[in-house]
């Protein structure tokens, strides 16, 4: 449960201080404060939370999953949405609760109290940096921050040891630290308390609640802006931990100067009445400026967005028209069912904007399916949406920029130029890590998550590349929720997703499972390793998808290797490149029942389990499917229950 109070906010009540501020007042204390003895999902609205999340009653500041690959080399913040004022006679006290539980033996990287001005997390933040600063910020007075640190592992020389606490300027170096007789990462609750009275920063650790660890003097509005963001940081790196704040309050006040009382009682009245009449011109001339909501807009798209726990920050249209120059074609970055994308510039960040055709068969629906979805989810392998927009009938979504642009592009340009004049941008040892990144994500979506994520669109024009080629899956537009417990589904008569990449059983039941996004993640590793295009499907045809026949055909033959891309002239890893058409295929049988798990294929690939043994012969389709008996695989994320698969989803085609 949160309590927290503010000054008035409304325009009207606004204007009503700033009158009373115009002619003078007797000394008034500004309140800021607030009060979680628990964390709930409802309260993830709260805050600006950047690779964290609300579960279990906490704070998770850096990604809380089963899976260790998730775990390291992280950072997070989780930031209060409302801003402080922080002036020269500003005071503030907060108390928190830490829970910090190794994983690994050493564990780190470490978790952060912090006061900053800006609510972005540094990329490149993981590891020794805390979520703090970046090699780029370190040390700078851009980085704008104040950092009490409670570090788990020794990661610089100046570091006491790997169990202490210490207060950062601007930098991860800290300026004052001290160690703790307490373990910090054994997985117990610590209570912390940080005091500020205007000139002095203490910090009390609960062995010793009565004496702080940390007193130093300080003039915290030297080093930060005037509005500042409250919250926290932490990181891991090699070695991982758990970082969570189970509890916290805070309570600040601010102190305006005094003002003179003359001519009070004379001005108020005329002072009052002039404040409203120009409060009320503000609203209607902002009401103007932001446009007006057309015949046709759908008030209940807002409603559904604003209804989600997550839902990102709302843009708009004329902020957007700026970013893009007006959608201008020279901006353009791809083109799709849904419409159209633009690279822009917004808030000084280069961005992709998203902006769906007003013919878009059920635009609305995959607009706010995207934004309510991939807005709860948390994970470095999905492409981050930054905003929203729905004013005068434009469905736009703002993400960040990608600057080498989706797989397909690479994968599928100039393939008839030789290696000598067009150099590949994608050796195998790129290839390799893209498709481990994507397994990382529907692994994340099928299983990390609390509701259970079916994507339904997986394809390479769907995963998007960094700038070090790391693979983030985006466009969740025709994406579904559903609970693993569930075992409803919605059938419907319109198929969902993109030919070529459907499973065979999808055109027979109309429904989408986990093994219909098993399937295809298996065309796409065949892509990815091929440079081929999977061919189309239909039911005239009586499913035969090119790709998945090609590479079979070749199995029989055991001549696997020629269906390799000839740009990478054999210069691959033999064994992955086997392992990985060898699980393609798996992904890519006939049986849904016989397809492994999204969790089994991570763990081949990262080679933890061996790939499974094909057939040479491609097996028939056959429909209804029936499990093996022996069919026990993954149980515990993939259920099956009197013969039926998985928990079955509607599909709806775009």
């Amino acid at each position: 449960m949160a309590f927290y109070h503010f000054p008035g906010s409304s325009a009207v009540v606004g204007a009503l201080l700033l009158a009373t501020f115009l002619v003078g007042a007797v000394d008034r204390a500004g309140c800021f404060s607030f009060n979680y003895s628990t964390f709930e999902k409802a309260n993830e609205s709260d805050f600006t939370l950047y690779n964290s999340y609300i579960i279990l009653g906490a704070i998770q500041v850096t990604p809380d999953v089963t899976k260790e690959d998730y775990l390291a080399n992280q950072s997070g913040r989780a930031l209060f949405k409302r801003p402080f004022r922080l002036r020269n006679n500003t005071s503030f006290s907060s108390t928190f609760v830490l829970n910090i539980s190794n994983k690994t033996n050493p564990g780190g990287e470490g978790l952060a109290f912090i006061l900053t001005g800006s609510t972005d997390l540094p990329p490149s933040s993981h590891g020794q940096w805390l979520g703090i600063v970046n090699q780029a910020t370190n040390g700078t007075a851009k980085a704008q921050i104040v950092a009490v640190e409670f570090d788990t592992r020794k990661s610089y020389p100046e570091d006491l040891d790997d169990n202490h606490v210490g207060l950062n300027v601007n930098s991860i170096n800290s300026i004052t630290q001290k160690n703790l007789s307490l373990k910090l990462s054994i997985g117990k609750d610590v209570t912390v308390k940080v005091e500020y009275d205007g000139g002095v920063l203490k910090v009390f650790v609960e062995e010793n609640a009565s004496t702080p660890v940390i007193s130093e003097p300080i003039d915290l509005s030297t080093y930060l802006p005037e509005k500042i963001y409250v919250g926290f940081s932490a990181s891991t790196g090699n070695e991982i931990e758990l970082n969570c704040v189970r509890s916290w309050e805070f309570d600040g006040l601010d102190i305006y100067e005094e003002k003179s009382l003359v001519w009070v009682w004379i001005t108020v009245p005329s002072v009052v009445f002039l404040s409203v009449t120009i409060a009320l011109l503000y609203w209607r001339c902002t009401r103007e400026d932001e446009g007006r909501v057309e015949d046709d807009d759908d008030p209940e798209v807002e409603l559904q967005i604003q209804g989600s726990s997550m839902a990102p920050k709302r843009f708009r249209l004329k902020e957007l028209q700026a970013a893009t120059a007006n959608f201008n074609s020279k901006n353009q970055l791809g083109e799709g069912g849904f419409g159209k994308v633009y690279k822009g510039v917004l808030e000084k960040k280069e961005v992709a904007v998203k902006r769906f055709s007003r013919n878009s068969h059920q635009g609305k629906q995959d607009f706010i399916a995207e934004v309510t979805t991939i807005g709860n989810l948390h994970h470095k392998n999905l492409v981050k949406l930054a905003g929203w927009c729905y004013e005068r009938s434009e469905l736009l979504l703002v993400y960040e920029f990608m600057p080498n642009k989706s797989l397909d592009k690479l994968i599928f340009s100039n393939q008839k130029q030789s290696t000598e004049t067009n150099p590949i941008a994608l050796d195998w040892e790129k290839r390799h890590s893209i498709i481990r990144g994507v397994a990382q994500a529907l692994d994340y979506l099928h299983n990390g998550c609390q509701d259970r994520v079916l994507h339904r669109d997986i394809k390479t024009s769907n995963i998007m590349l960094d700038s070090e080629f790391n693979a983030r899956l985006g466009d969740f537009g025709l994406a579904r929720t559903i609970h693993p417990n569930d075992q409803t589904h919605h059938s419907t008569q319109v198929l969902a997703g993109t030919h070529g990449y459907m499973a065979p059983e999808s055109f027979h039941n109309s429904r989408a499972t986990v093994e219909t996004d098993v399937y295809a993640f298996g065309v796409l590793l065949l892509e990815v390793v091929c440079a081929r295009k999977p061919g189309t499907q239909s039911m005239e045809n009586d499913y035969n998808n090119s790709i998945v026949d090609w590479v079979w055909a070749h199995h029989r033959r055991d001549r696997l290797f020629e269906v390799v891309d000839f740009r990478l002239n054999g210069d691959f890893n033999r064994e992955q490149v086997e392992c990985v058409l060898m699980l393609a295929l798996a992904c890519c049988h006939p049986n849904p029942y016989e397809r492994p798990s999204m969790r089994t294929a991570l763990r081949v690939l990262t080679g933890e389990v061996d790939p499974p043994l094909i057939p040479f012969d491609k097996p028939v389709f056959m429909w209804p499917a029936t499990a093996p008996p022996s069919f026990n695989e993954d149980l515990e994320y993939c259920s099956v229950s009197g013969g039926q698969m998985t928990p079955l989803s509607e599909l709806s085609g775009r």
